[in-house]
C-alpha cells in the first residue's frame, strides 16, 4: 500500500493529518479510488471510532463490523480490477431503522417488529448499495419514526453529542448523532415531518431533503399498498458533514428504480438561474418568534449570501402558516386509521405524542375531522403548491428557520399540551415543506448556548443544485466543528 496521501482540508491545523474516520466522503472516494488508501482501511477507522463513541451515544442501533470488512475487502479488489466505480465506493454509511435492508430487522424502533427481517433493499437503499457504499450499521429512530425525539423500546434513547440532556432530533437522530460524532462521514435518513432537517440542525451538519419524485423510494412492507401520505410528502436523503458529500449521496440516490410510482428522472444540474438571484428571507415571526440564537443565524446568513451577489429581501409568505396546519388535517388523520395498532404495540413515548399532537390539531380542524375535510384539505394543498411556485418566479430562494428553537430538551413534545403546542409552532417550517413537496436543506451556522444553530433553504422543485451553490457559500463561514466527542 503506498504512502497516505495528504488533502489540505483533512490537515489539523498544526500540520497533522487526521484520522481516517474523519475525512469526508469525497475525500474518500478519491484516495479508495487512486488506491491510496483502502476501503478496509477507512471501513476499520470508522468501526473503531464506533466502538469508541457509540456506546455513549446509542445512534447505531445494529453494527456489523465483520459483515462492512468483508464488503470492503471485495470494494478494494473491484478498485484492483479496473471495475467502473460508483460515487460511493467504499464508504462506510448507516441505514435508517424504518427502511428495508436485505438480511436485516425494519424494527422502526417498534418491539413488535423487531424479527421483520427484510427480503430485498428498498430502493433507495439498493441505489446506496449500487453507489458503492459499505453499511456499517443501523441508525435509531422513535417509535414508528414519530417523533422529533430520538427513544423507543427496542433500541433505546440516543444522545446528541453536544449535550446529552437535548435531543439529537428526530426521526432521523440516529443519523445525526452518528455523523456529528464522526462514526460516517454520511447517513440515510428520510423526511415527511422535517425528520433529516430537525435532526441535522440539532447536531451542527447538513441535511438534504430531496425534491418529491426525486429519489425513489418505498416506506413499509413492501407488499402492502402505500399510505397517500407517504408517496406525495416523504422524501428520502442524507445527512452529512459538507456539502460536497449532500451531493455525492443524492448523485447515488437519484438513480431509477421502478418500484416507485413517482420519481421522475430530472437532471440533477439546472439551468443557471438569472443573477442576481433573489433571496426572500422568511422568519415565520408570526407563527413562532424565533428565540435571538436562530434569529441571530438568519441575519448572518443574509449578511453572507448578499456579499457572494445575492439580493436577500425579507419577505411574508402567509401560505406556510396554512399549510404546517394543513399537514395535520391530512397526515394526522391519515395516521387515526393505524392508532388502534399504536395503542396496542407502540411505546409510552409514541402513544403520549400522539394523544399531544392530536389535542393541538384539534383547535384548529375539529375533535375528528370527516372526509369531505380530507378531501378539500387536498384540493387546497395543489393551490398552495401552485402559489409557491409562483413567488418562486421572483425568489428563486427562501432562508427560513429549521426551528424557531434550538435543540429541544428531552420529551418536550410529551411534558405537556402546552409545551407540545409550542414545540409544533416551533416547528412549522418542518411541517409546511413536506406539505408542499419542495428541496429543502439544513444548514448549520454557529455555536450559540453551548447548541449548534443554523438556517434552512429552500428551493424551486428539482433545483436541489442552488440549494448546495447557497450552502456552500454559508458552509465557508460556519464556525461548527464536527465531528465532535462527546465531552461526558
Amino acid at each position: 500500500m503506498s504512502e497516505r496521501p495528504v488533502f489540505p482540508s483533512i490537515e489539523k491545523e498544526k500540520g497533522q493529518q487526521r484520522e481516517l474516520w474523519q475525512w469526508t466522503a469525497a475525500e474518500m472516494v478519491s484516495a479508495i479510488k487512486s488506491r491510496k488508501v483502502s476501503s478496509r482501511e477507512i471501513v476499520q477507522s470508522s468501526l473503531d471510532r464506533i466502538e469508541e463513541v457509540n456506546p455513549k451515544l446509542n445512534a447505531l442501533g445494529e453494527v456489523f463490523a465483520e459483515e462492512a470488512l468483508l464488503a470492503a475487502e471485495r470494494a478494494d479488489q473491484a478498485v484492483a480490477a479496473g471495475e467502473e466505480l460508483g460515487p460511493l465506493h467504499g464508504v462506510p454509511m448507516s441505514i435508517k431503522i424504518n427502511s428495508d435492508q436485505k438480511g436485516k430487522a425494519t424494527t422502526n424502533g417498534v418491539v413488535a417488529f423487531k424479527d421483520n427481517i427484510a427480503a430485498e433493499d428498498a430502493p433507495h437503499v439498493a441505489n446506496l448499495r449500487k453507489a458503492g457504499a459499505i453499511f456499517v450499521g443501523r441508525n435509531n429512530s422513535p417509535s414508528f419514526s414519530y417523533r422529533w425525539f430520538t427513544n423507543n423500546d427496542v433500541h433505546g434513547l440516543t444522545l446528541n453529542p453536544w449535550d446529552p440532556t437535548r435531543t439529537p432530533g428526530g426521526s432521523s437522530g440516529g443519523a445525526a448523532s452518528a455523523v456529528a460524532s464522526g462514526m460516517m462521514p454520511i447517513a440515510h435518513g428520510n423526511d415527511i415531518g422535517g425528520s433529516i432537517r430537525h435532526p441535522a440542525y440539532a447536531t451542527g451538519i447538513f441535511g438534504l431533503r430531496p425534491t418529491m419524485g426525486r429519489v425513489p423510494s418505498w416506506y413499509g412492507a413492501a407488499d402492502q399498498d402505500q399510505p397517500l401520505s407517504v408517496q406525495k410528502m416523504l422524501a428520502q436523503g442524507s445527512l452529512a458533514r459538507s456539502v460536497a458529500d449532500l451531493r455525492l449521496a443524492l448523485q447515488a440516490m437519484a438513480a431509477f428504480d421502478p418500484r416507485d410510482a413517482i420519481h421522475a428522472s430530472v437532471p440533477l444540474i439546472g439551468e443557471p438561474l438569472q443573477k442576481p438571484i433573489r433571496v426572500g428571507l422568511l422568519k415565520g415571526s408570526n407563527i413562532a418568534k424565533p428565540v435571538d440564537a436562530v434569529d441571530k443565524a438568519l441575519n448572518e446568513a443574509a449578511l453572507r449570501l448578499a456579499d457572494a451577489g445575492y439580493i436577500v429581501e425579507e419577505v411574508d409568505v402567509p401560505l406556510f402558516e396554512e399549510a404546517y396546519k394543513l399537514w395535520y388535517l391530512l397526515c394526522m388523520e391519515e395516521f387515526r386509521q393505524i392508532m388502534p395498532l399504536v395503542e396496542e404495540i407502540g411505546d409510552y413515548g409514541m402513544k403520549k405524542a400522539a394523544e399531544h399532537y392530536y389535542a393541538v390539531a384539534k383547535d384548529w380542524w375539529g375533535p375528528q375531522p370527516g372526509l369531505t375535510e380530507y378531501m378539500n384539505g387536498y384540493a387546497r394543498r395543489g393551490t398552495l403548491i401552485a402559489e409557491l411556485q409562483k413567488f418562486l418566479e421572483k425568489y428563486p430562494l427562501l432562508l427560513m428557520p429549521v426551528s424557531a428553537e434550538q435543540a429541544f430538551e428531552h420529551d418536550a413534545d410529551i411534558a405537556s399540551v402546552d409545551r407540545m403546542r409550542s414545540v409544533m409552532a416551533a416547528q412549522w417550517s418542518m411541517m409546511a415543506i413536506p406539505m408542499l413537496g419542495f428541496p429543502a436543506m439544513s444548514v448549520p451556522t454557529s455555536v450559540e448556548n453551548g447548541l449548534p444553530t443554523g438556517v434552512q433553504l429552500l428551493g424551486r422543485r428539482f433545483r436541489e443544485d442552488t440549494l448546495f451553490d447557497a450552502a456552500e457559500i454559508l458552509e465557508a463561514y460556519n464556525t461548527i466543528k464536527t465531528p465532535i466527542t462527546p465531552a461526558w
